[in-house]
């Protein structure tokens, strides 16, 4: 009775477990995770399943990390803006209304000697003037017009003057002209934000990618610790029947029991993990919902073929960097242009032609206007400086070499990388191969030996084993695919090109 009691309470636990072991998949196209049908409002679940384009897309729209970018490149986008209106007309209008003076102050007389007087006046000049740069020629010209009127308020007196027209310009000869160096460099600024603008939203992409499968390892790990918990629960009680019967020993019953209390120490730990990556993820991506989070296995994916030169083209077309070296260049060589013209002799010329009168009233300074004409030539010439002008050409020379070294190393380096990233990309499609049949034999491995543990055919230690590899080739599995989305989202990084729909990838920003 004893035997058939214990061969009875056996079939009943076996039935039970490989019940419960039907929900543990081990083939690809099915998940370890318990998972639900994602409903159509989610406020009607307990839990909020996730995948990895939905976590993807909160990212890129709401999180802090996105609005640290789109602020970024307001910031870019409004200096360009202020670049492009250095070199336009700008229409200046300047006034004193008014100027009230009454003040001691030493005058000088008509015989060379000083006396101090009271002077008291009211004046009032305003000026309008129409100005524009040239920067290929590093001139400024202008031309404006003028008026400039005073009452002496101890005489009871008024007098005007004025330009009524003017024109003029400056000219630096031999000088370093800063404004065509900045009409160079500015607008590749702005090319590179701009493409750092899309390069930042898809390092954005790749961050949540590394939180959602640091979270998916952890949720994994967490549904494996409650199966092995539960199938140590059951081997404890089918052990306890064969302890009565004499058909174990104590040895093995105490390992038994030893298995249980790691598996829960084990789940303890995989809960923890599992909150602590659940919080990451939720700061990361701006998710505010209090309900449970479970993300589902991102298996929809698509190992094309990539041309390595195809790539390194679109990198160099849409990089930020391609410009970025041409502009350390071009500042080099800015450099040493300016270290260049302070050796020799500066000058400026300045030059104006005009109409200028004065009157007792105010119509009276445009009646009969006369000519105004000013030309000047102002020289600074080097004559002793101890070296100090050929040491800083010499000092310019060799860091403009020292850049072309550095950026030609750089560039070397970059489109490395970028055959780099397209080989590791090709090589995934035999890993994740290798991880989804060794995840399914390893899993099929765990039911035959779990079976035959408890029908007395498998000690306790090859148990353990099986249970072991079981866990390693999911994790391992899970592994693989992220590697898969590490790789394709850093191929996106590297060369701003979408592979599968063979466009350039383009982001807008709503702040703009």
């Amino acid at each position: 009775m004893k035997r058939f009691a214990f061969l009875v309470l056996s079939m009943l636990m076996i039935a039970n477990t490989l019940s419960a072991q039907t929900n543990t998949p081990v083939s690809q196209t099915d998940s370890i995770i318990l998972q639900i049908e994602k409903p159509n409002n989610p406020s009607d679940t307990i839990k909020y399943v996730l995948s990895l384009e939905d976590v993807i897309d909160m990212a890129i729209t709401q999180s802090s990390a996105i609005k640290y970018v789109q602020n970024t490149n307001v910031n870019y986008y409004w200096r360009y803006r202020n670049y492009k209106t250095q070199f336009r007309p700008q229409l200046l209008f300047r006034s004193d209304l008014p100027n009230y003076r009454h003040t001691t102050e030493p005058i000088t007389q008509p015989d060379g000697s000083i006396e101090f007087k009271q002077v008291s006046n009211l004046a009032a000049s305003a000026n309008l003037s129409l100005n524009q740069s040239i920067p290929i020629l590093g001139t400024y010209i202008y031309a404006s017009t003028s008026a400039y009127g005073i009452r002496n308020l101890n005489a009871n007196e008024t007098s005007f003057s004025g330009a009524p027209f003017e024109v003029g310009f400056s000219q630096h000869l031999f000088g370093y002209n800063w404004m065509k160096w900045y009409k160079k460099t500015e607008p590749m600024v702005y090319d590179e934000a701009q493409k750092r603008f899309v390069e930042d939203i898809e390092e954005i992409s790749l961050y949540a990618t590394y939180r959602y499968f640091t979270f998916l390892t952890y949720q994994t790990n967490f549904v494996l610790a409650e199966n092995n918990l539960r199938n140590s629960l059951d081997n404890l009680e089918i052990s306890k029947t064969k302890k009565e019967l004499g058909q174990i020993s104590d040895n093995d019953y105490s390992r038994i029991e030893l298995s249980v209390l790691n598996a829960q120490k084990s789940l303890n730990q995989a809960r923890m993990q599992l909150k602590n990556a659940d919080f990451e993820l939720r700061t990361y991506i701006g998710l505010k919902e209090d309900r449970e989070l479970e993300l589902i296995i991102p298996l929809e994916m698509k190992l094309f073929e990539i041309d390595p030169s195809t790539a390194l083209q679109k990198a160099k077309e849409n990089r930020k960097e391609t410009s970025y070296y041409e502009r350390r260049l071009i500042n080099a060589d800015r450099e040493l242009a300016e270290a260049k013209s302070k050796t020799g002799i500066n000058a400026t010329l300045r030059g104006s032609f005009g109409l200028s009168n004065s009157a007792a009233d105010f119509p009276g300074i445009y009646e009969n206007p006369q000519k105004d004409r000013t030309l000047r030539i102002s020289l600074s010439v080097p004559i002793l400086d101890w070296g100090k002008s050929a040491s800083s050409v010499k000092l310019a020379e060799t860091r403009r070499e020292l850049t072309i070294f550095d950026v030609n190393k750089d560039i070397e380096e970059f489109e490395r990388e970028i055959i780099v990233q397209v080989e590791q990309f090709s090589l995934l499609k035999d890993q994740i191969k290798t991880a989804t049949e060794a995840d399914k034999v390893a899993g099929n491995g765990y039911l035959i030996a779990l079976r035959k543990f408890q029908n007395g055919e498998l000690s306790i230690t090859d148990m353990n084993i099986a249970l072991q590899e079981r866990d390693k080739a999911r994790r391992d599995y899970i592994y693989a695919i992220r590697s898969y989305w590490v790789a394709y989202y850093n191929l996106r990084i590297f060369t701003l090109y979408d592979f599968e729909r063979n466009s350039n990838i383009t982001y807008s920003n709503p702040m703009l």
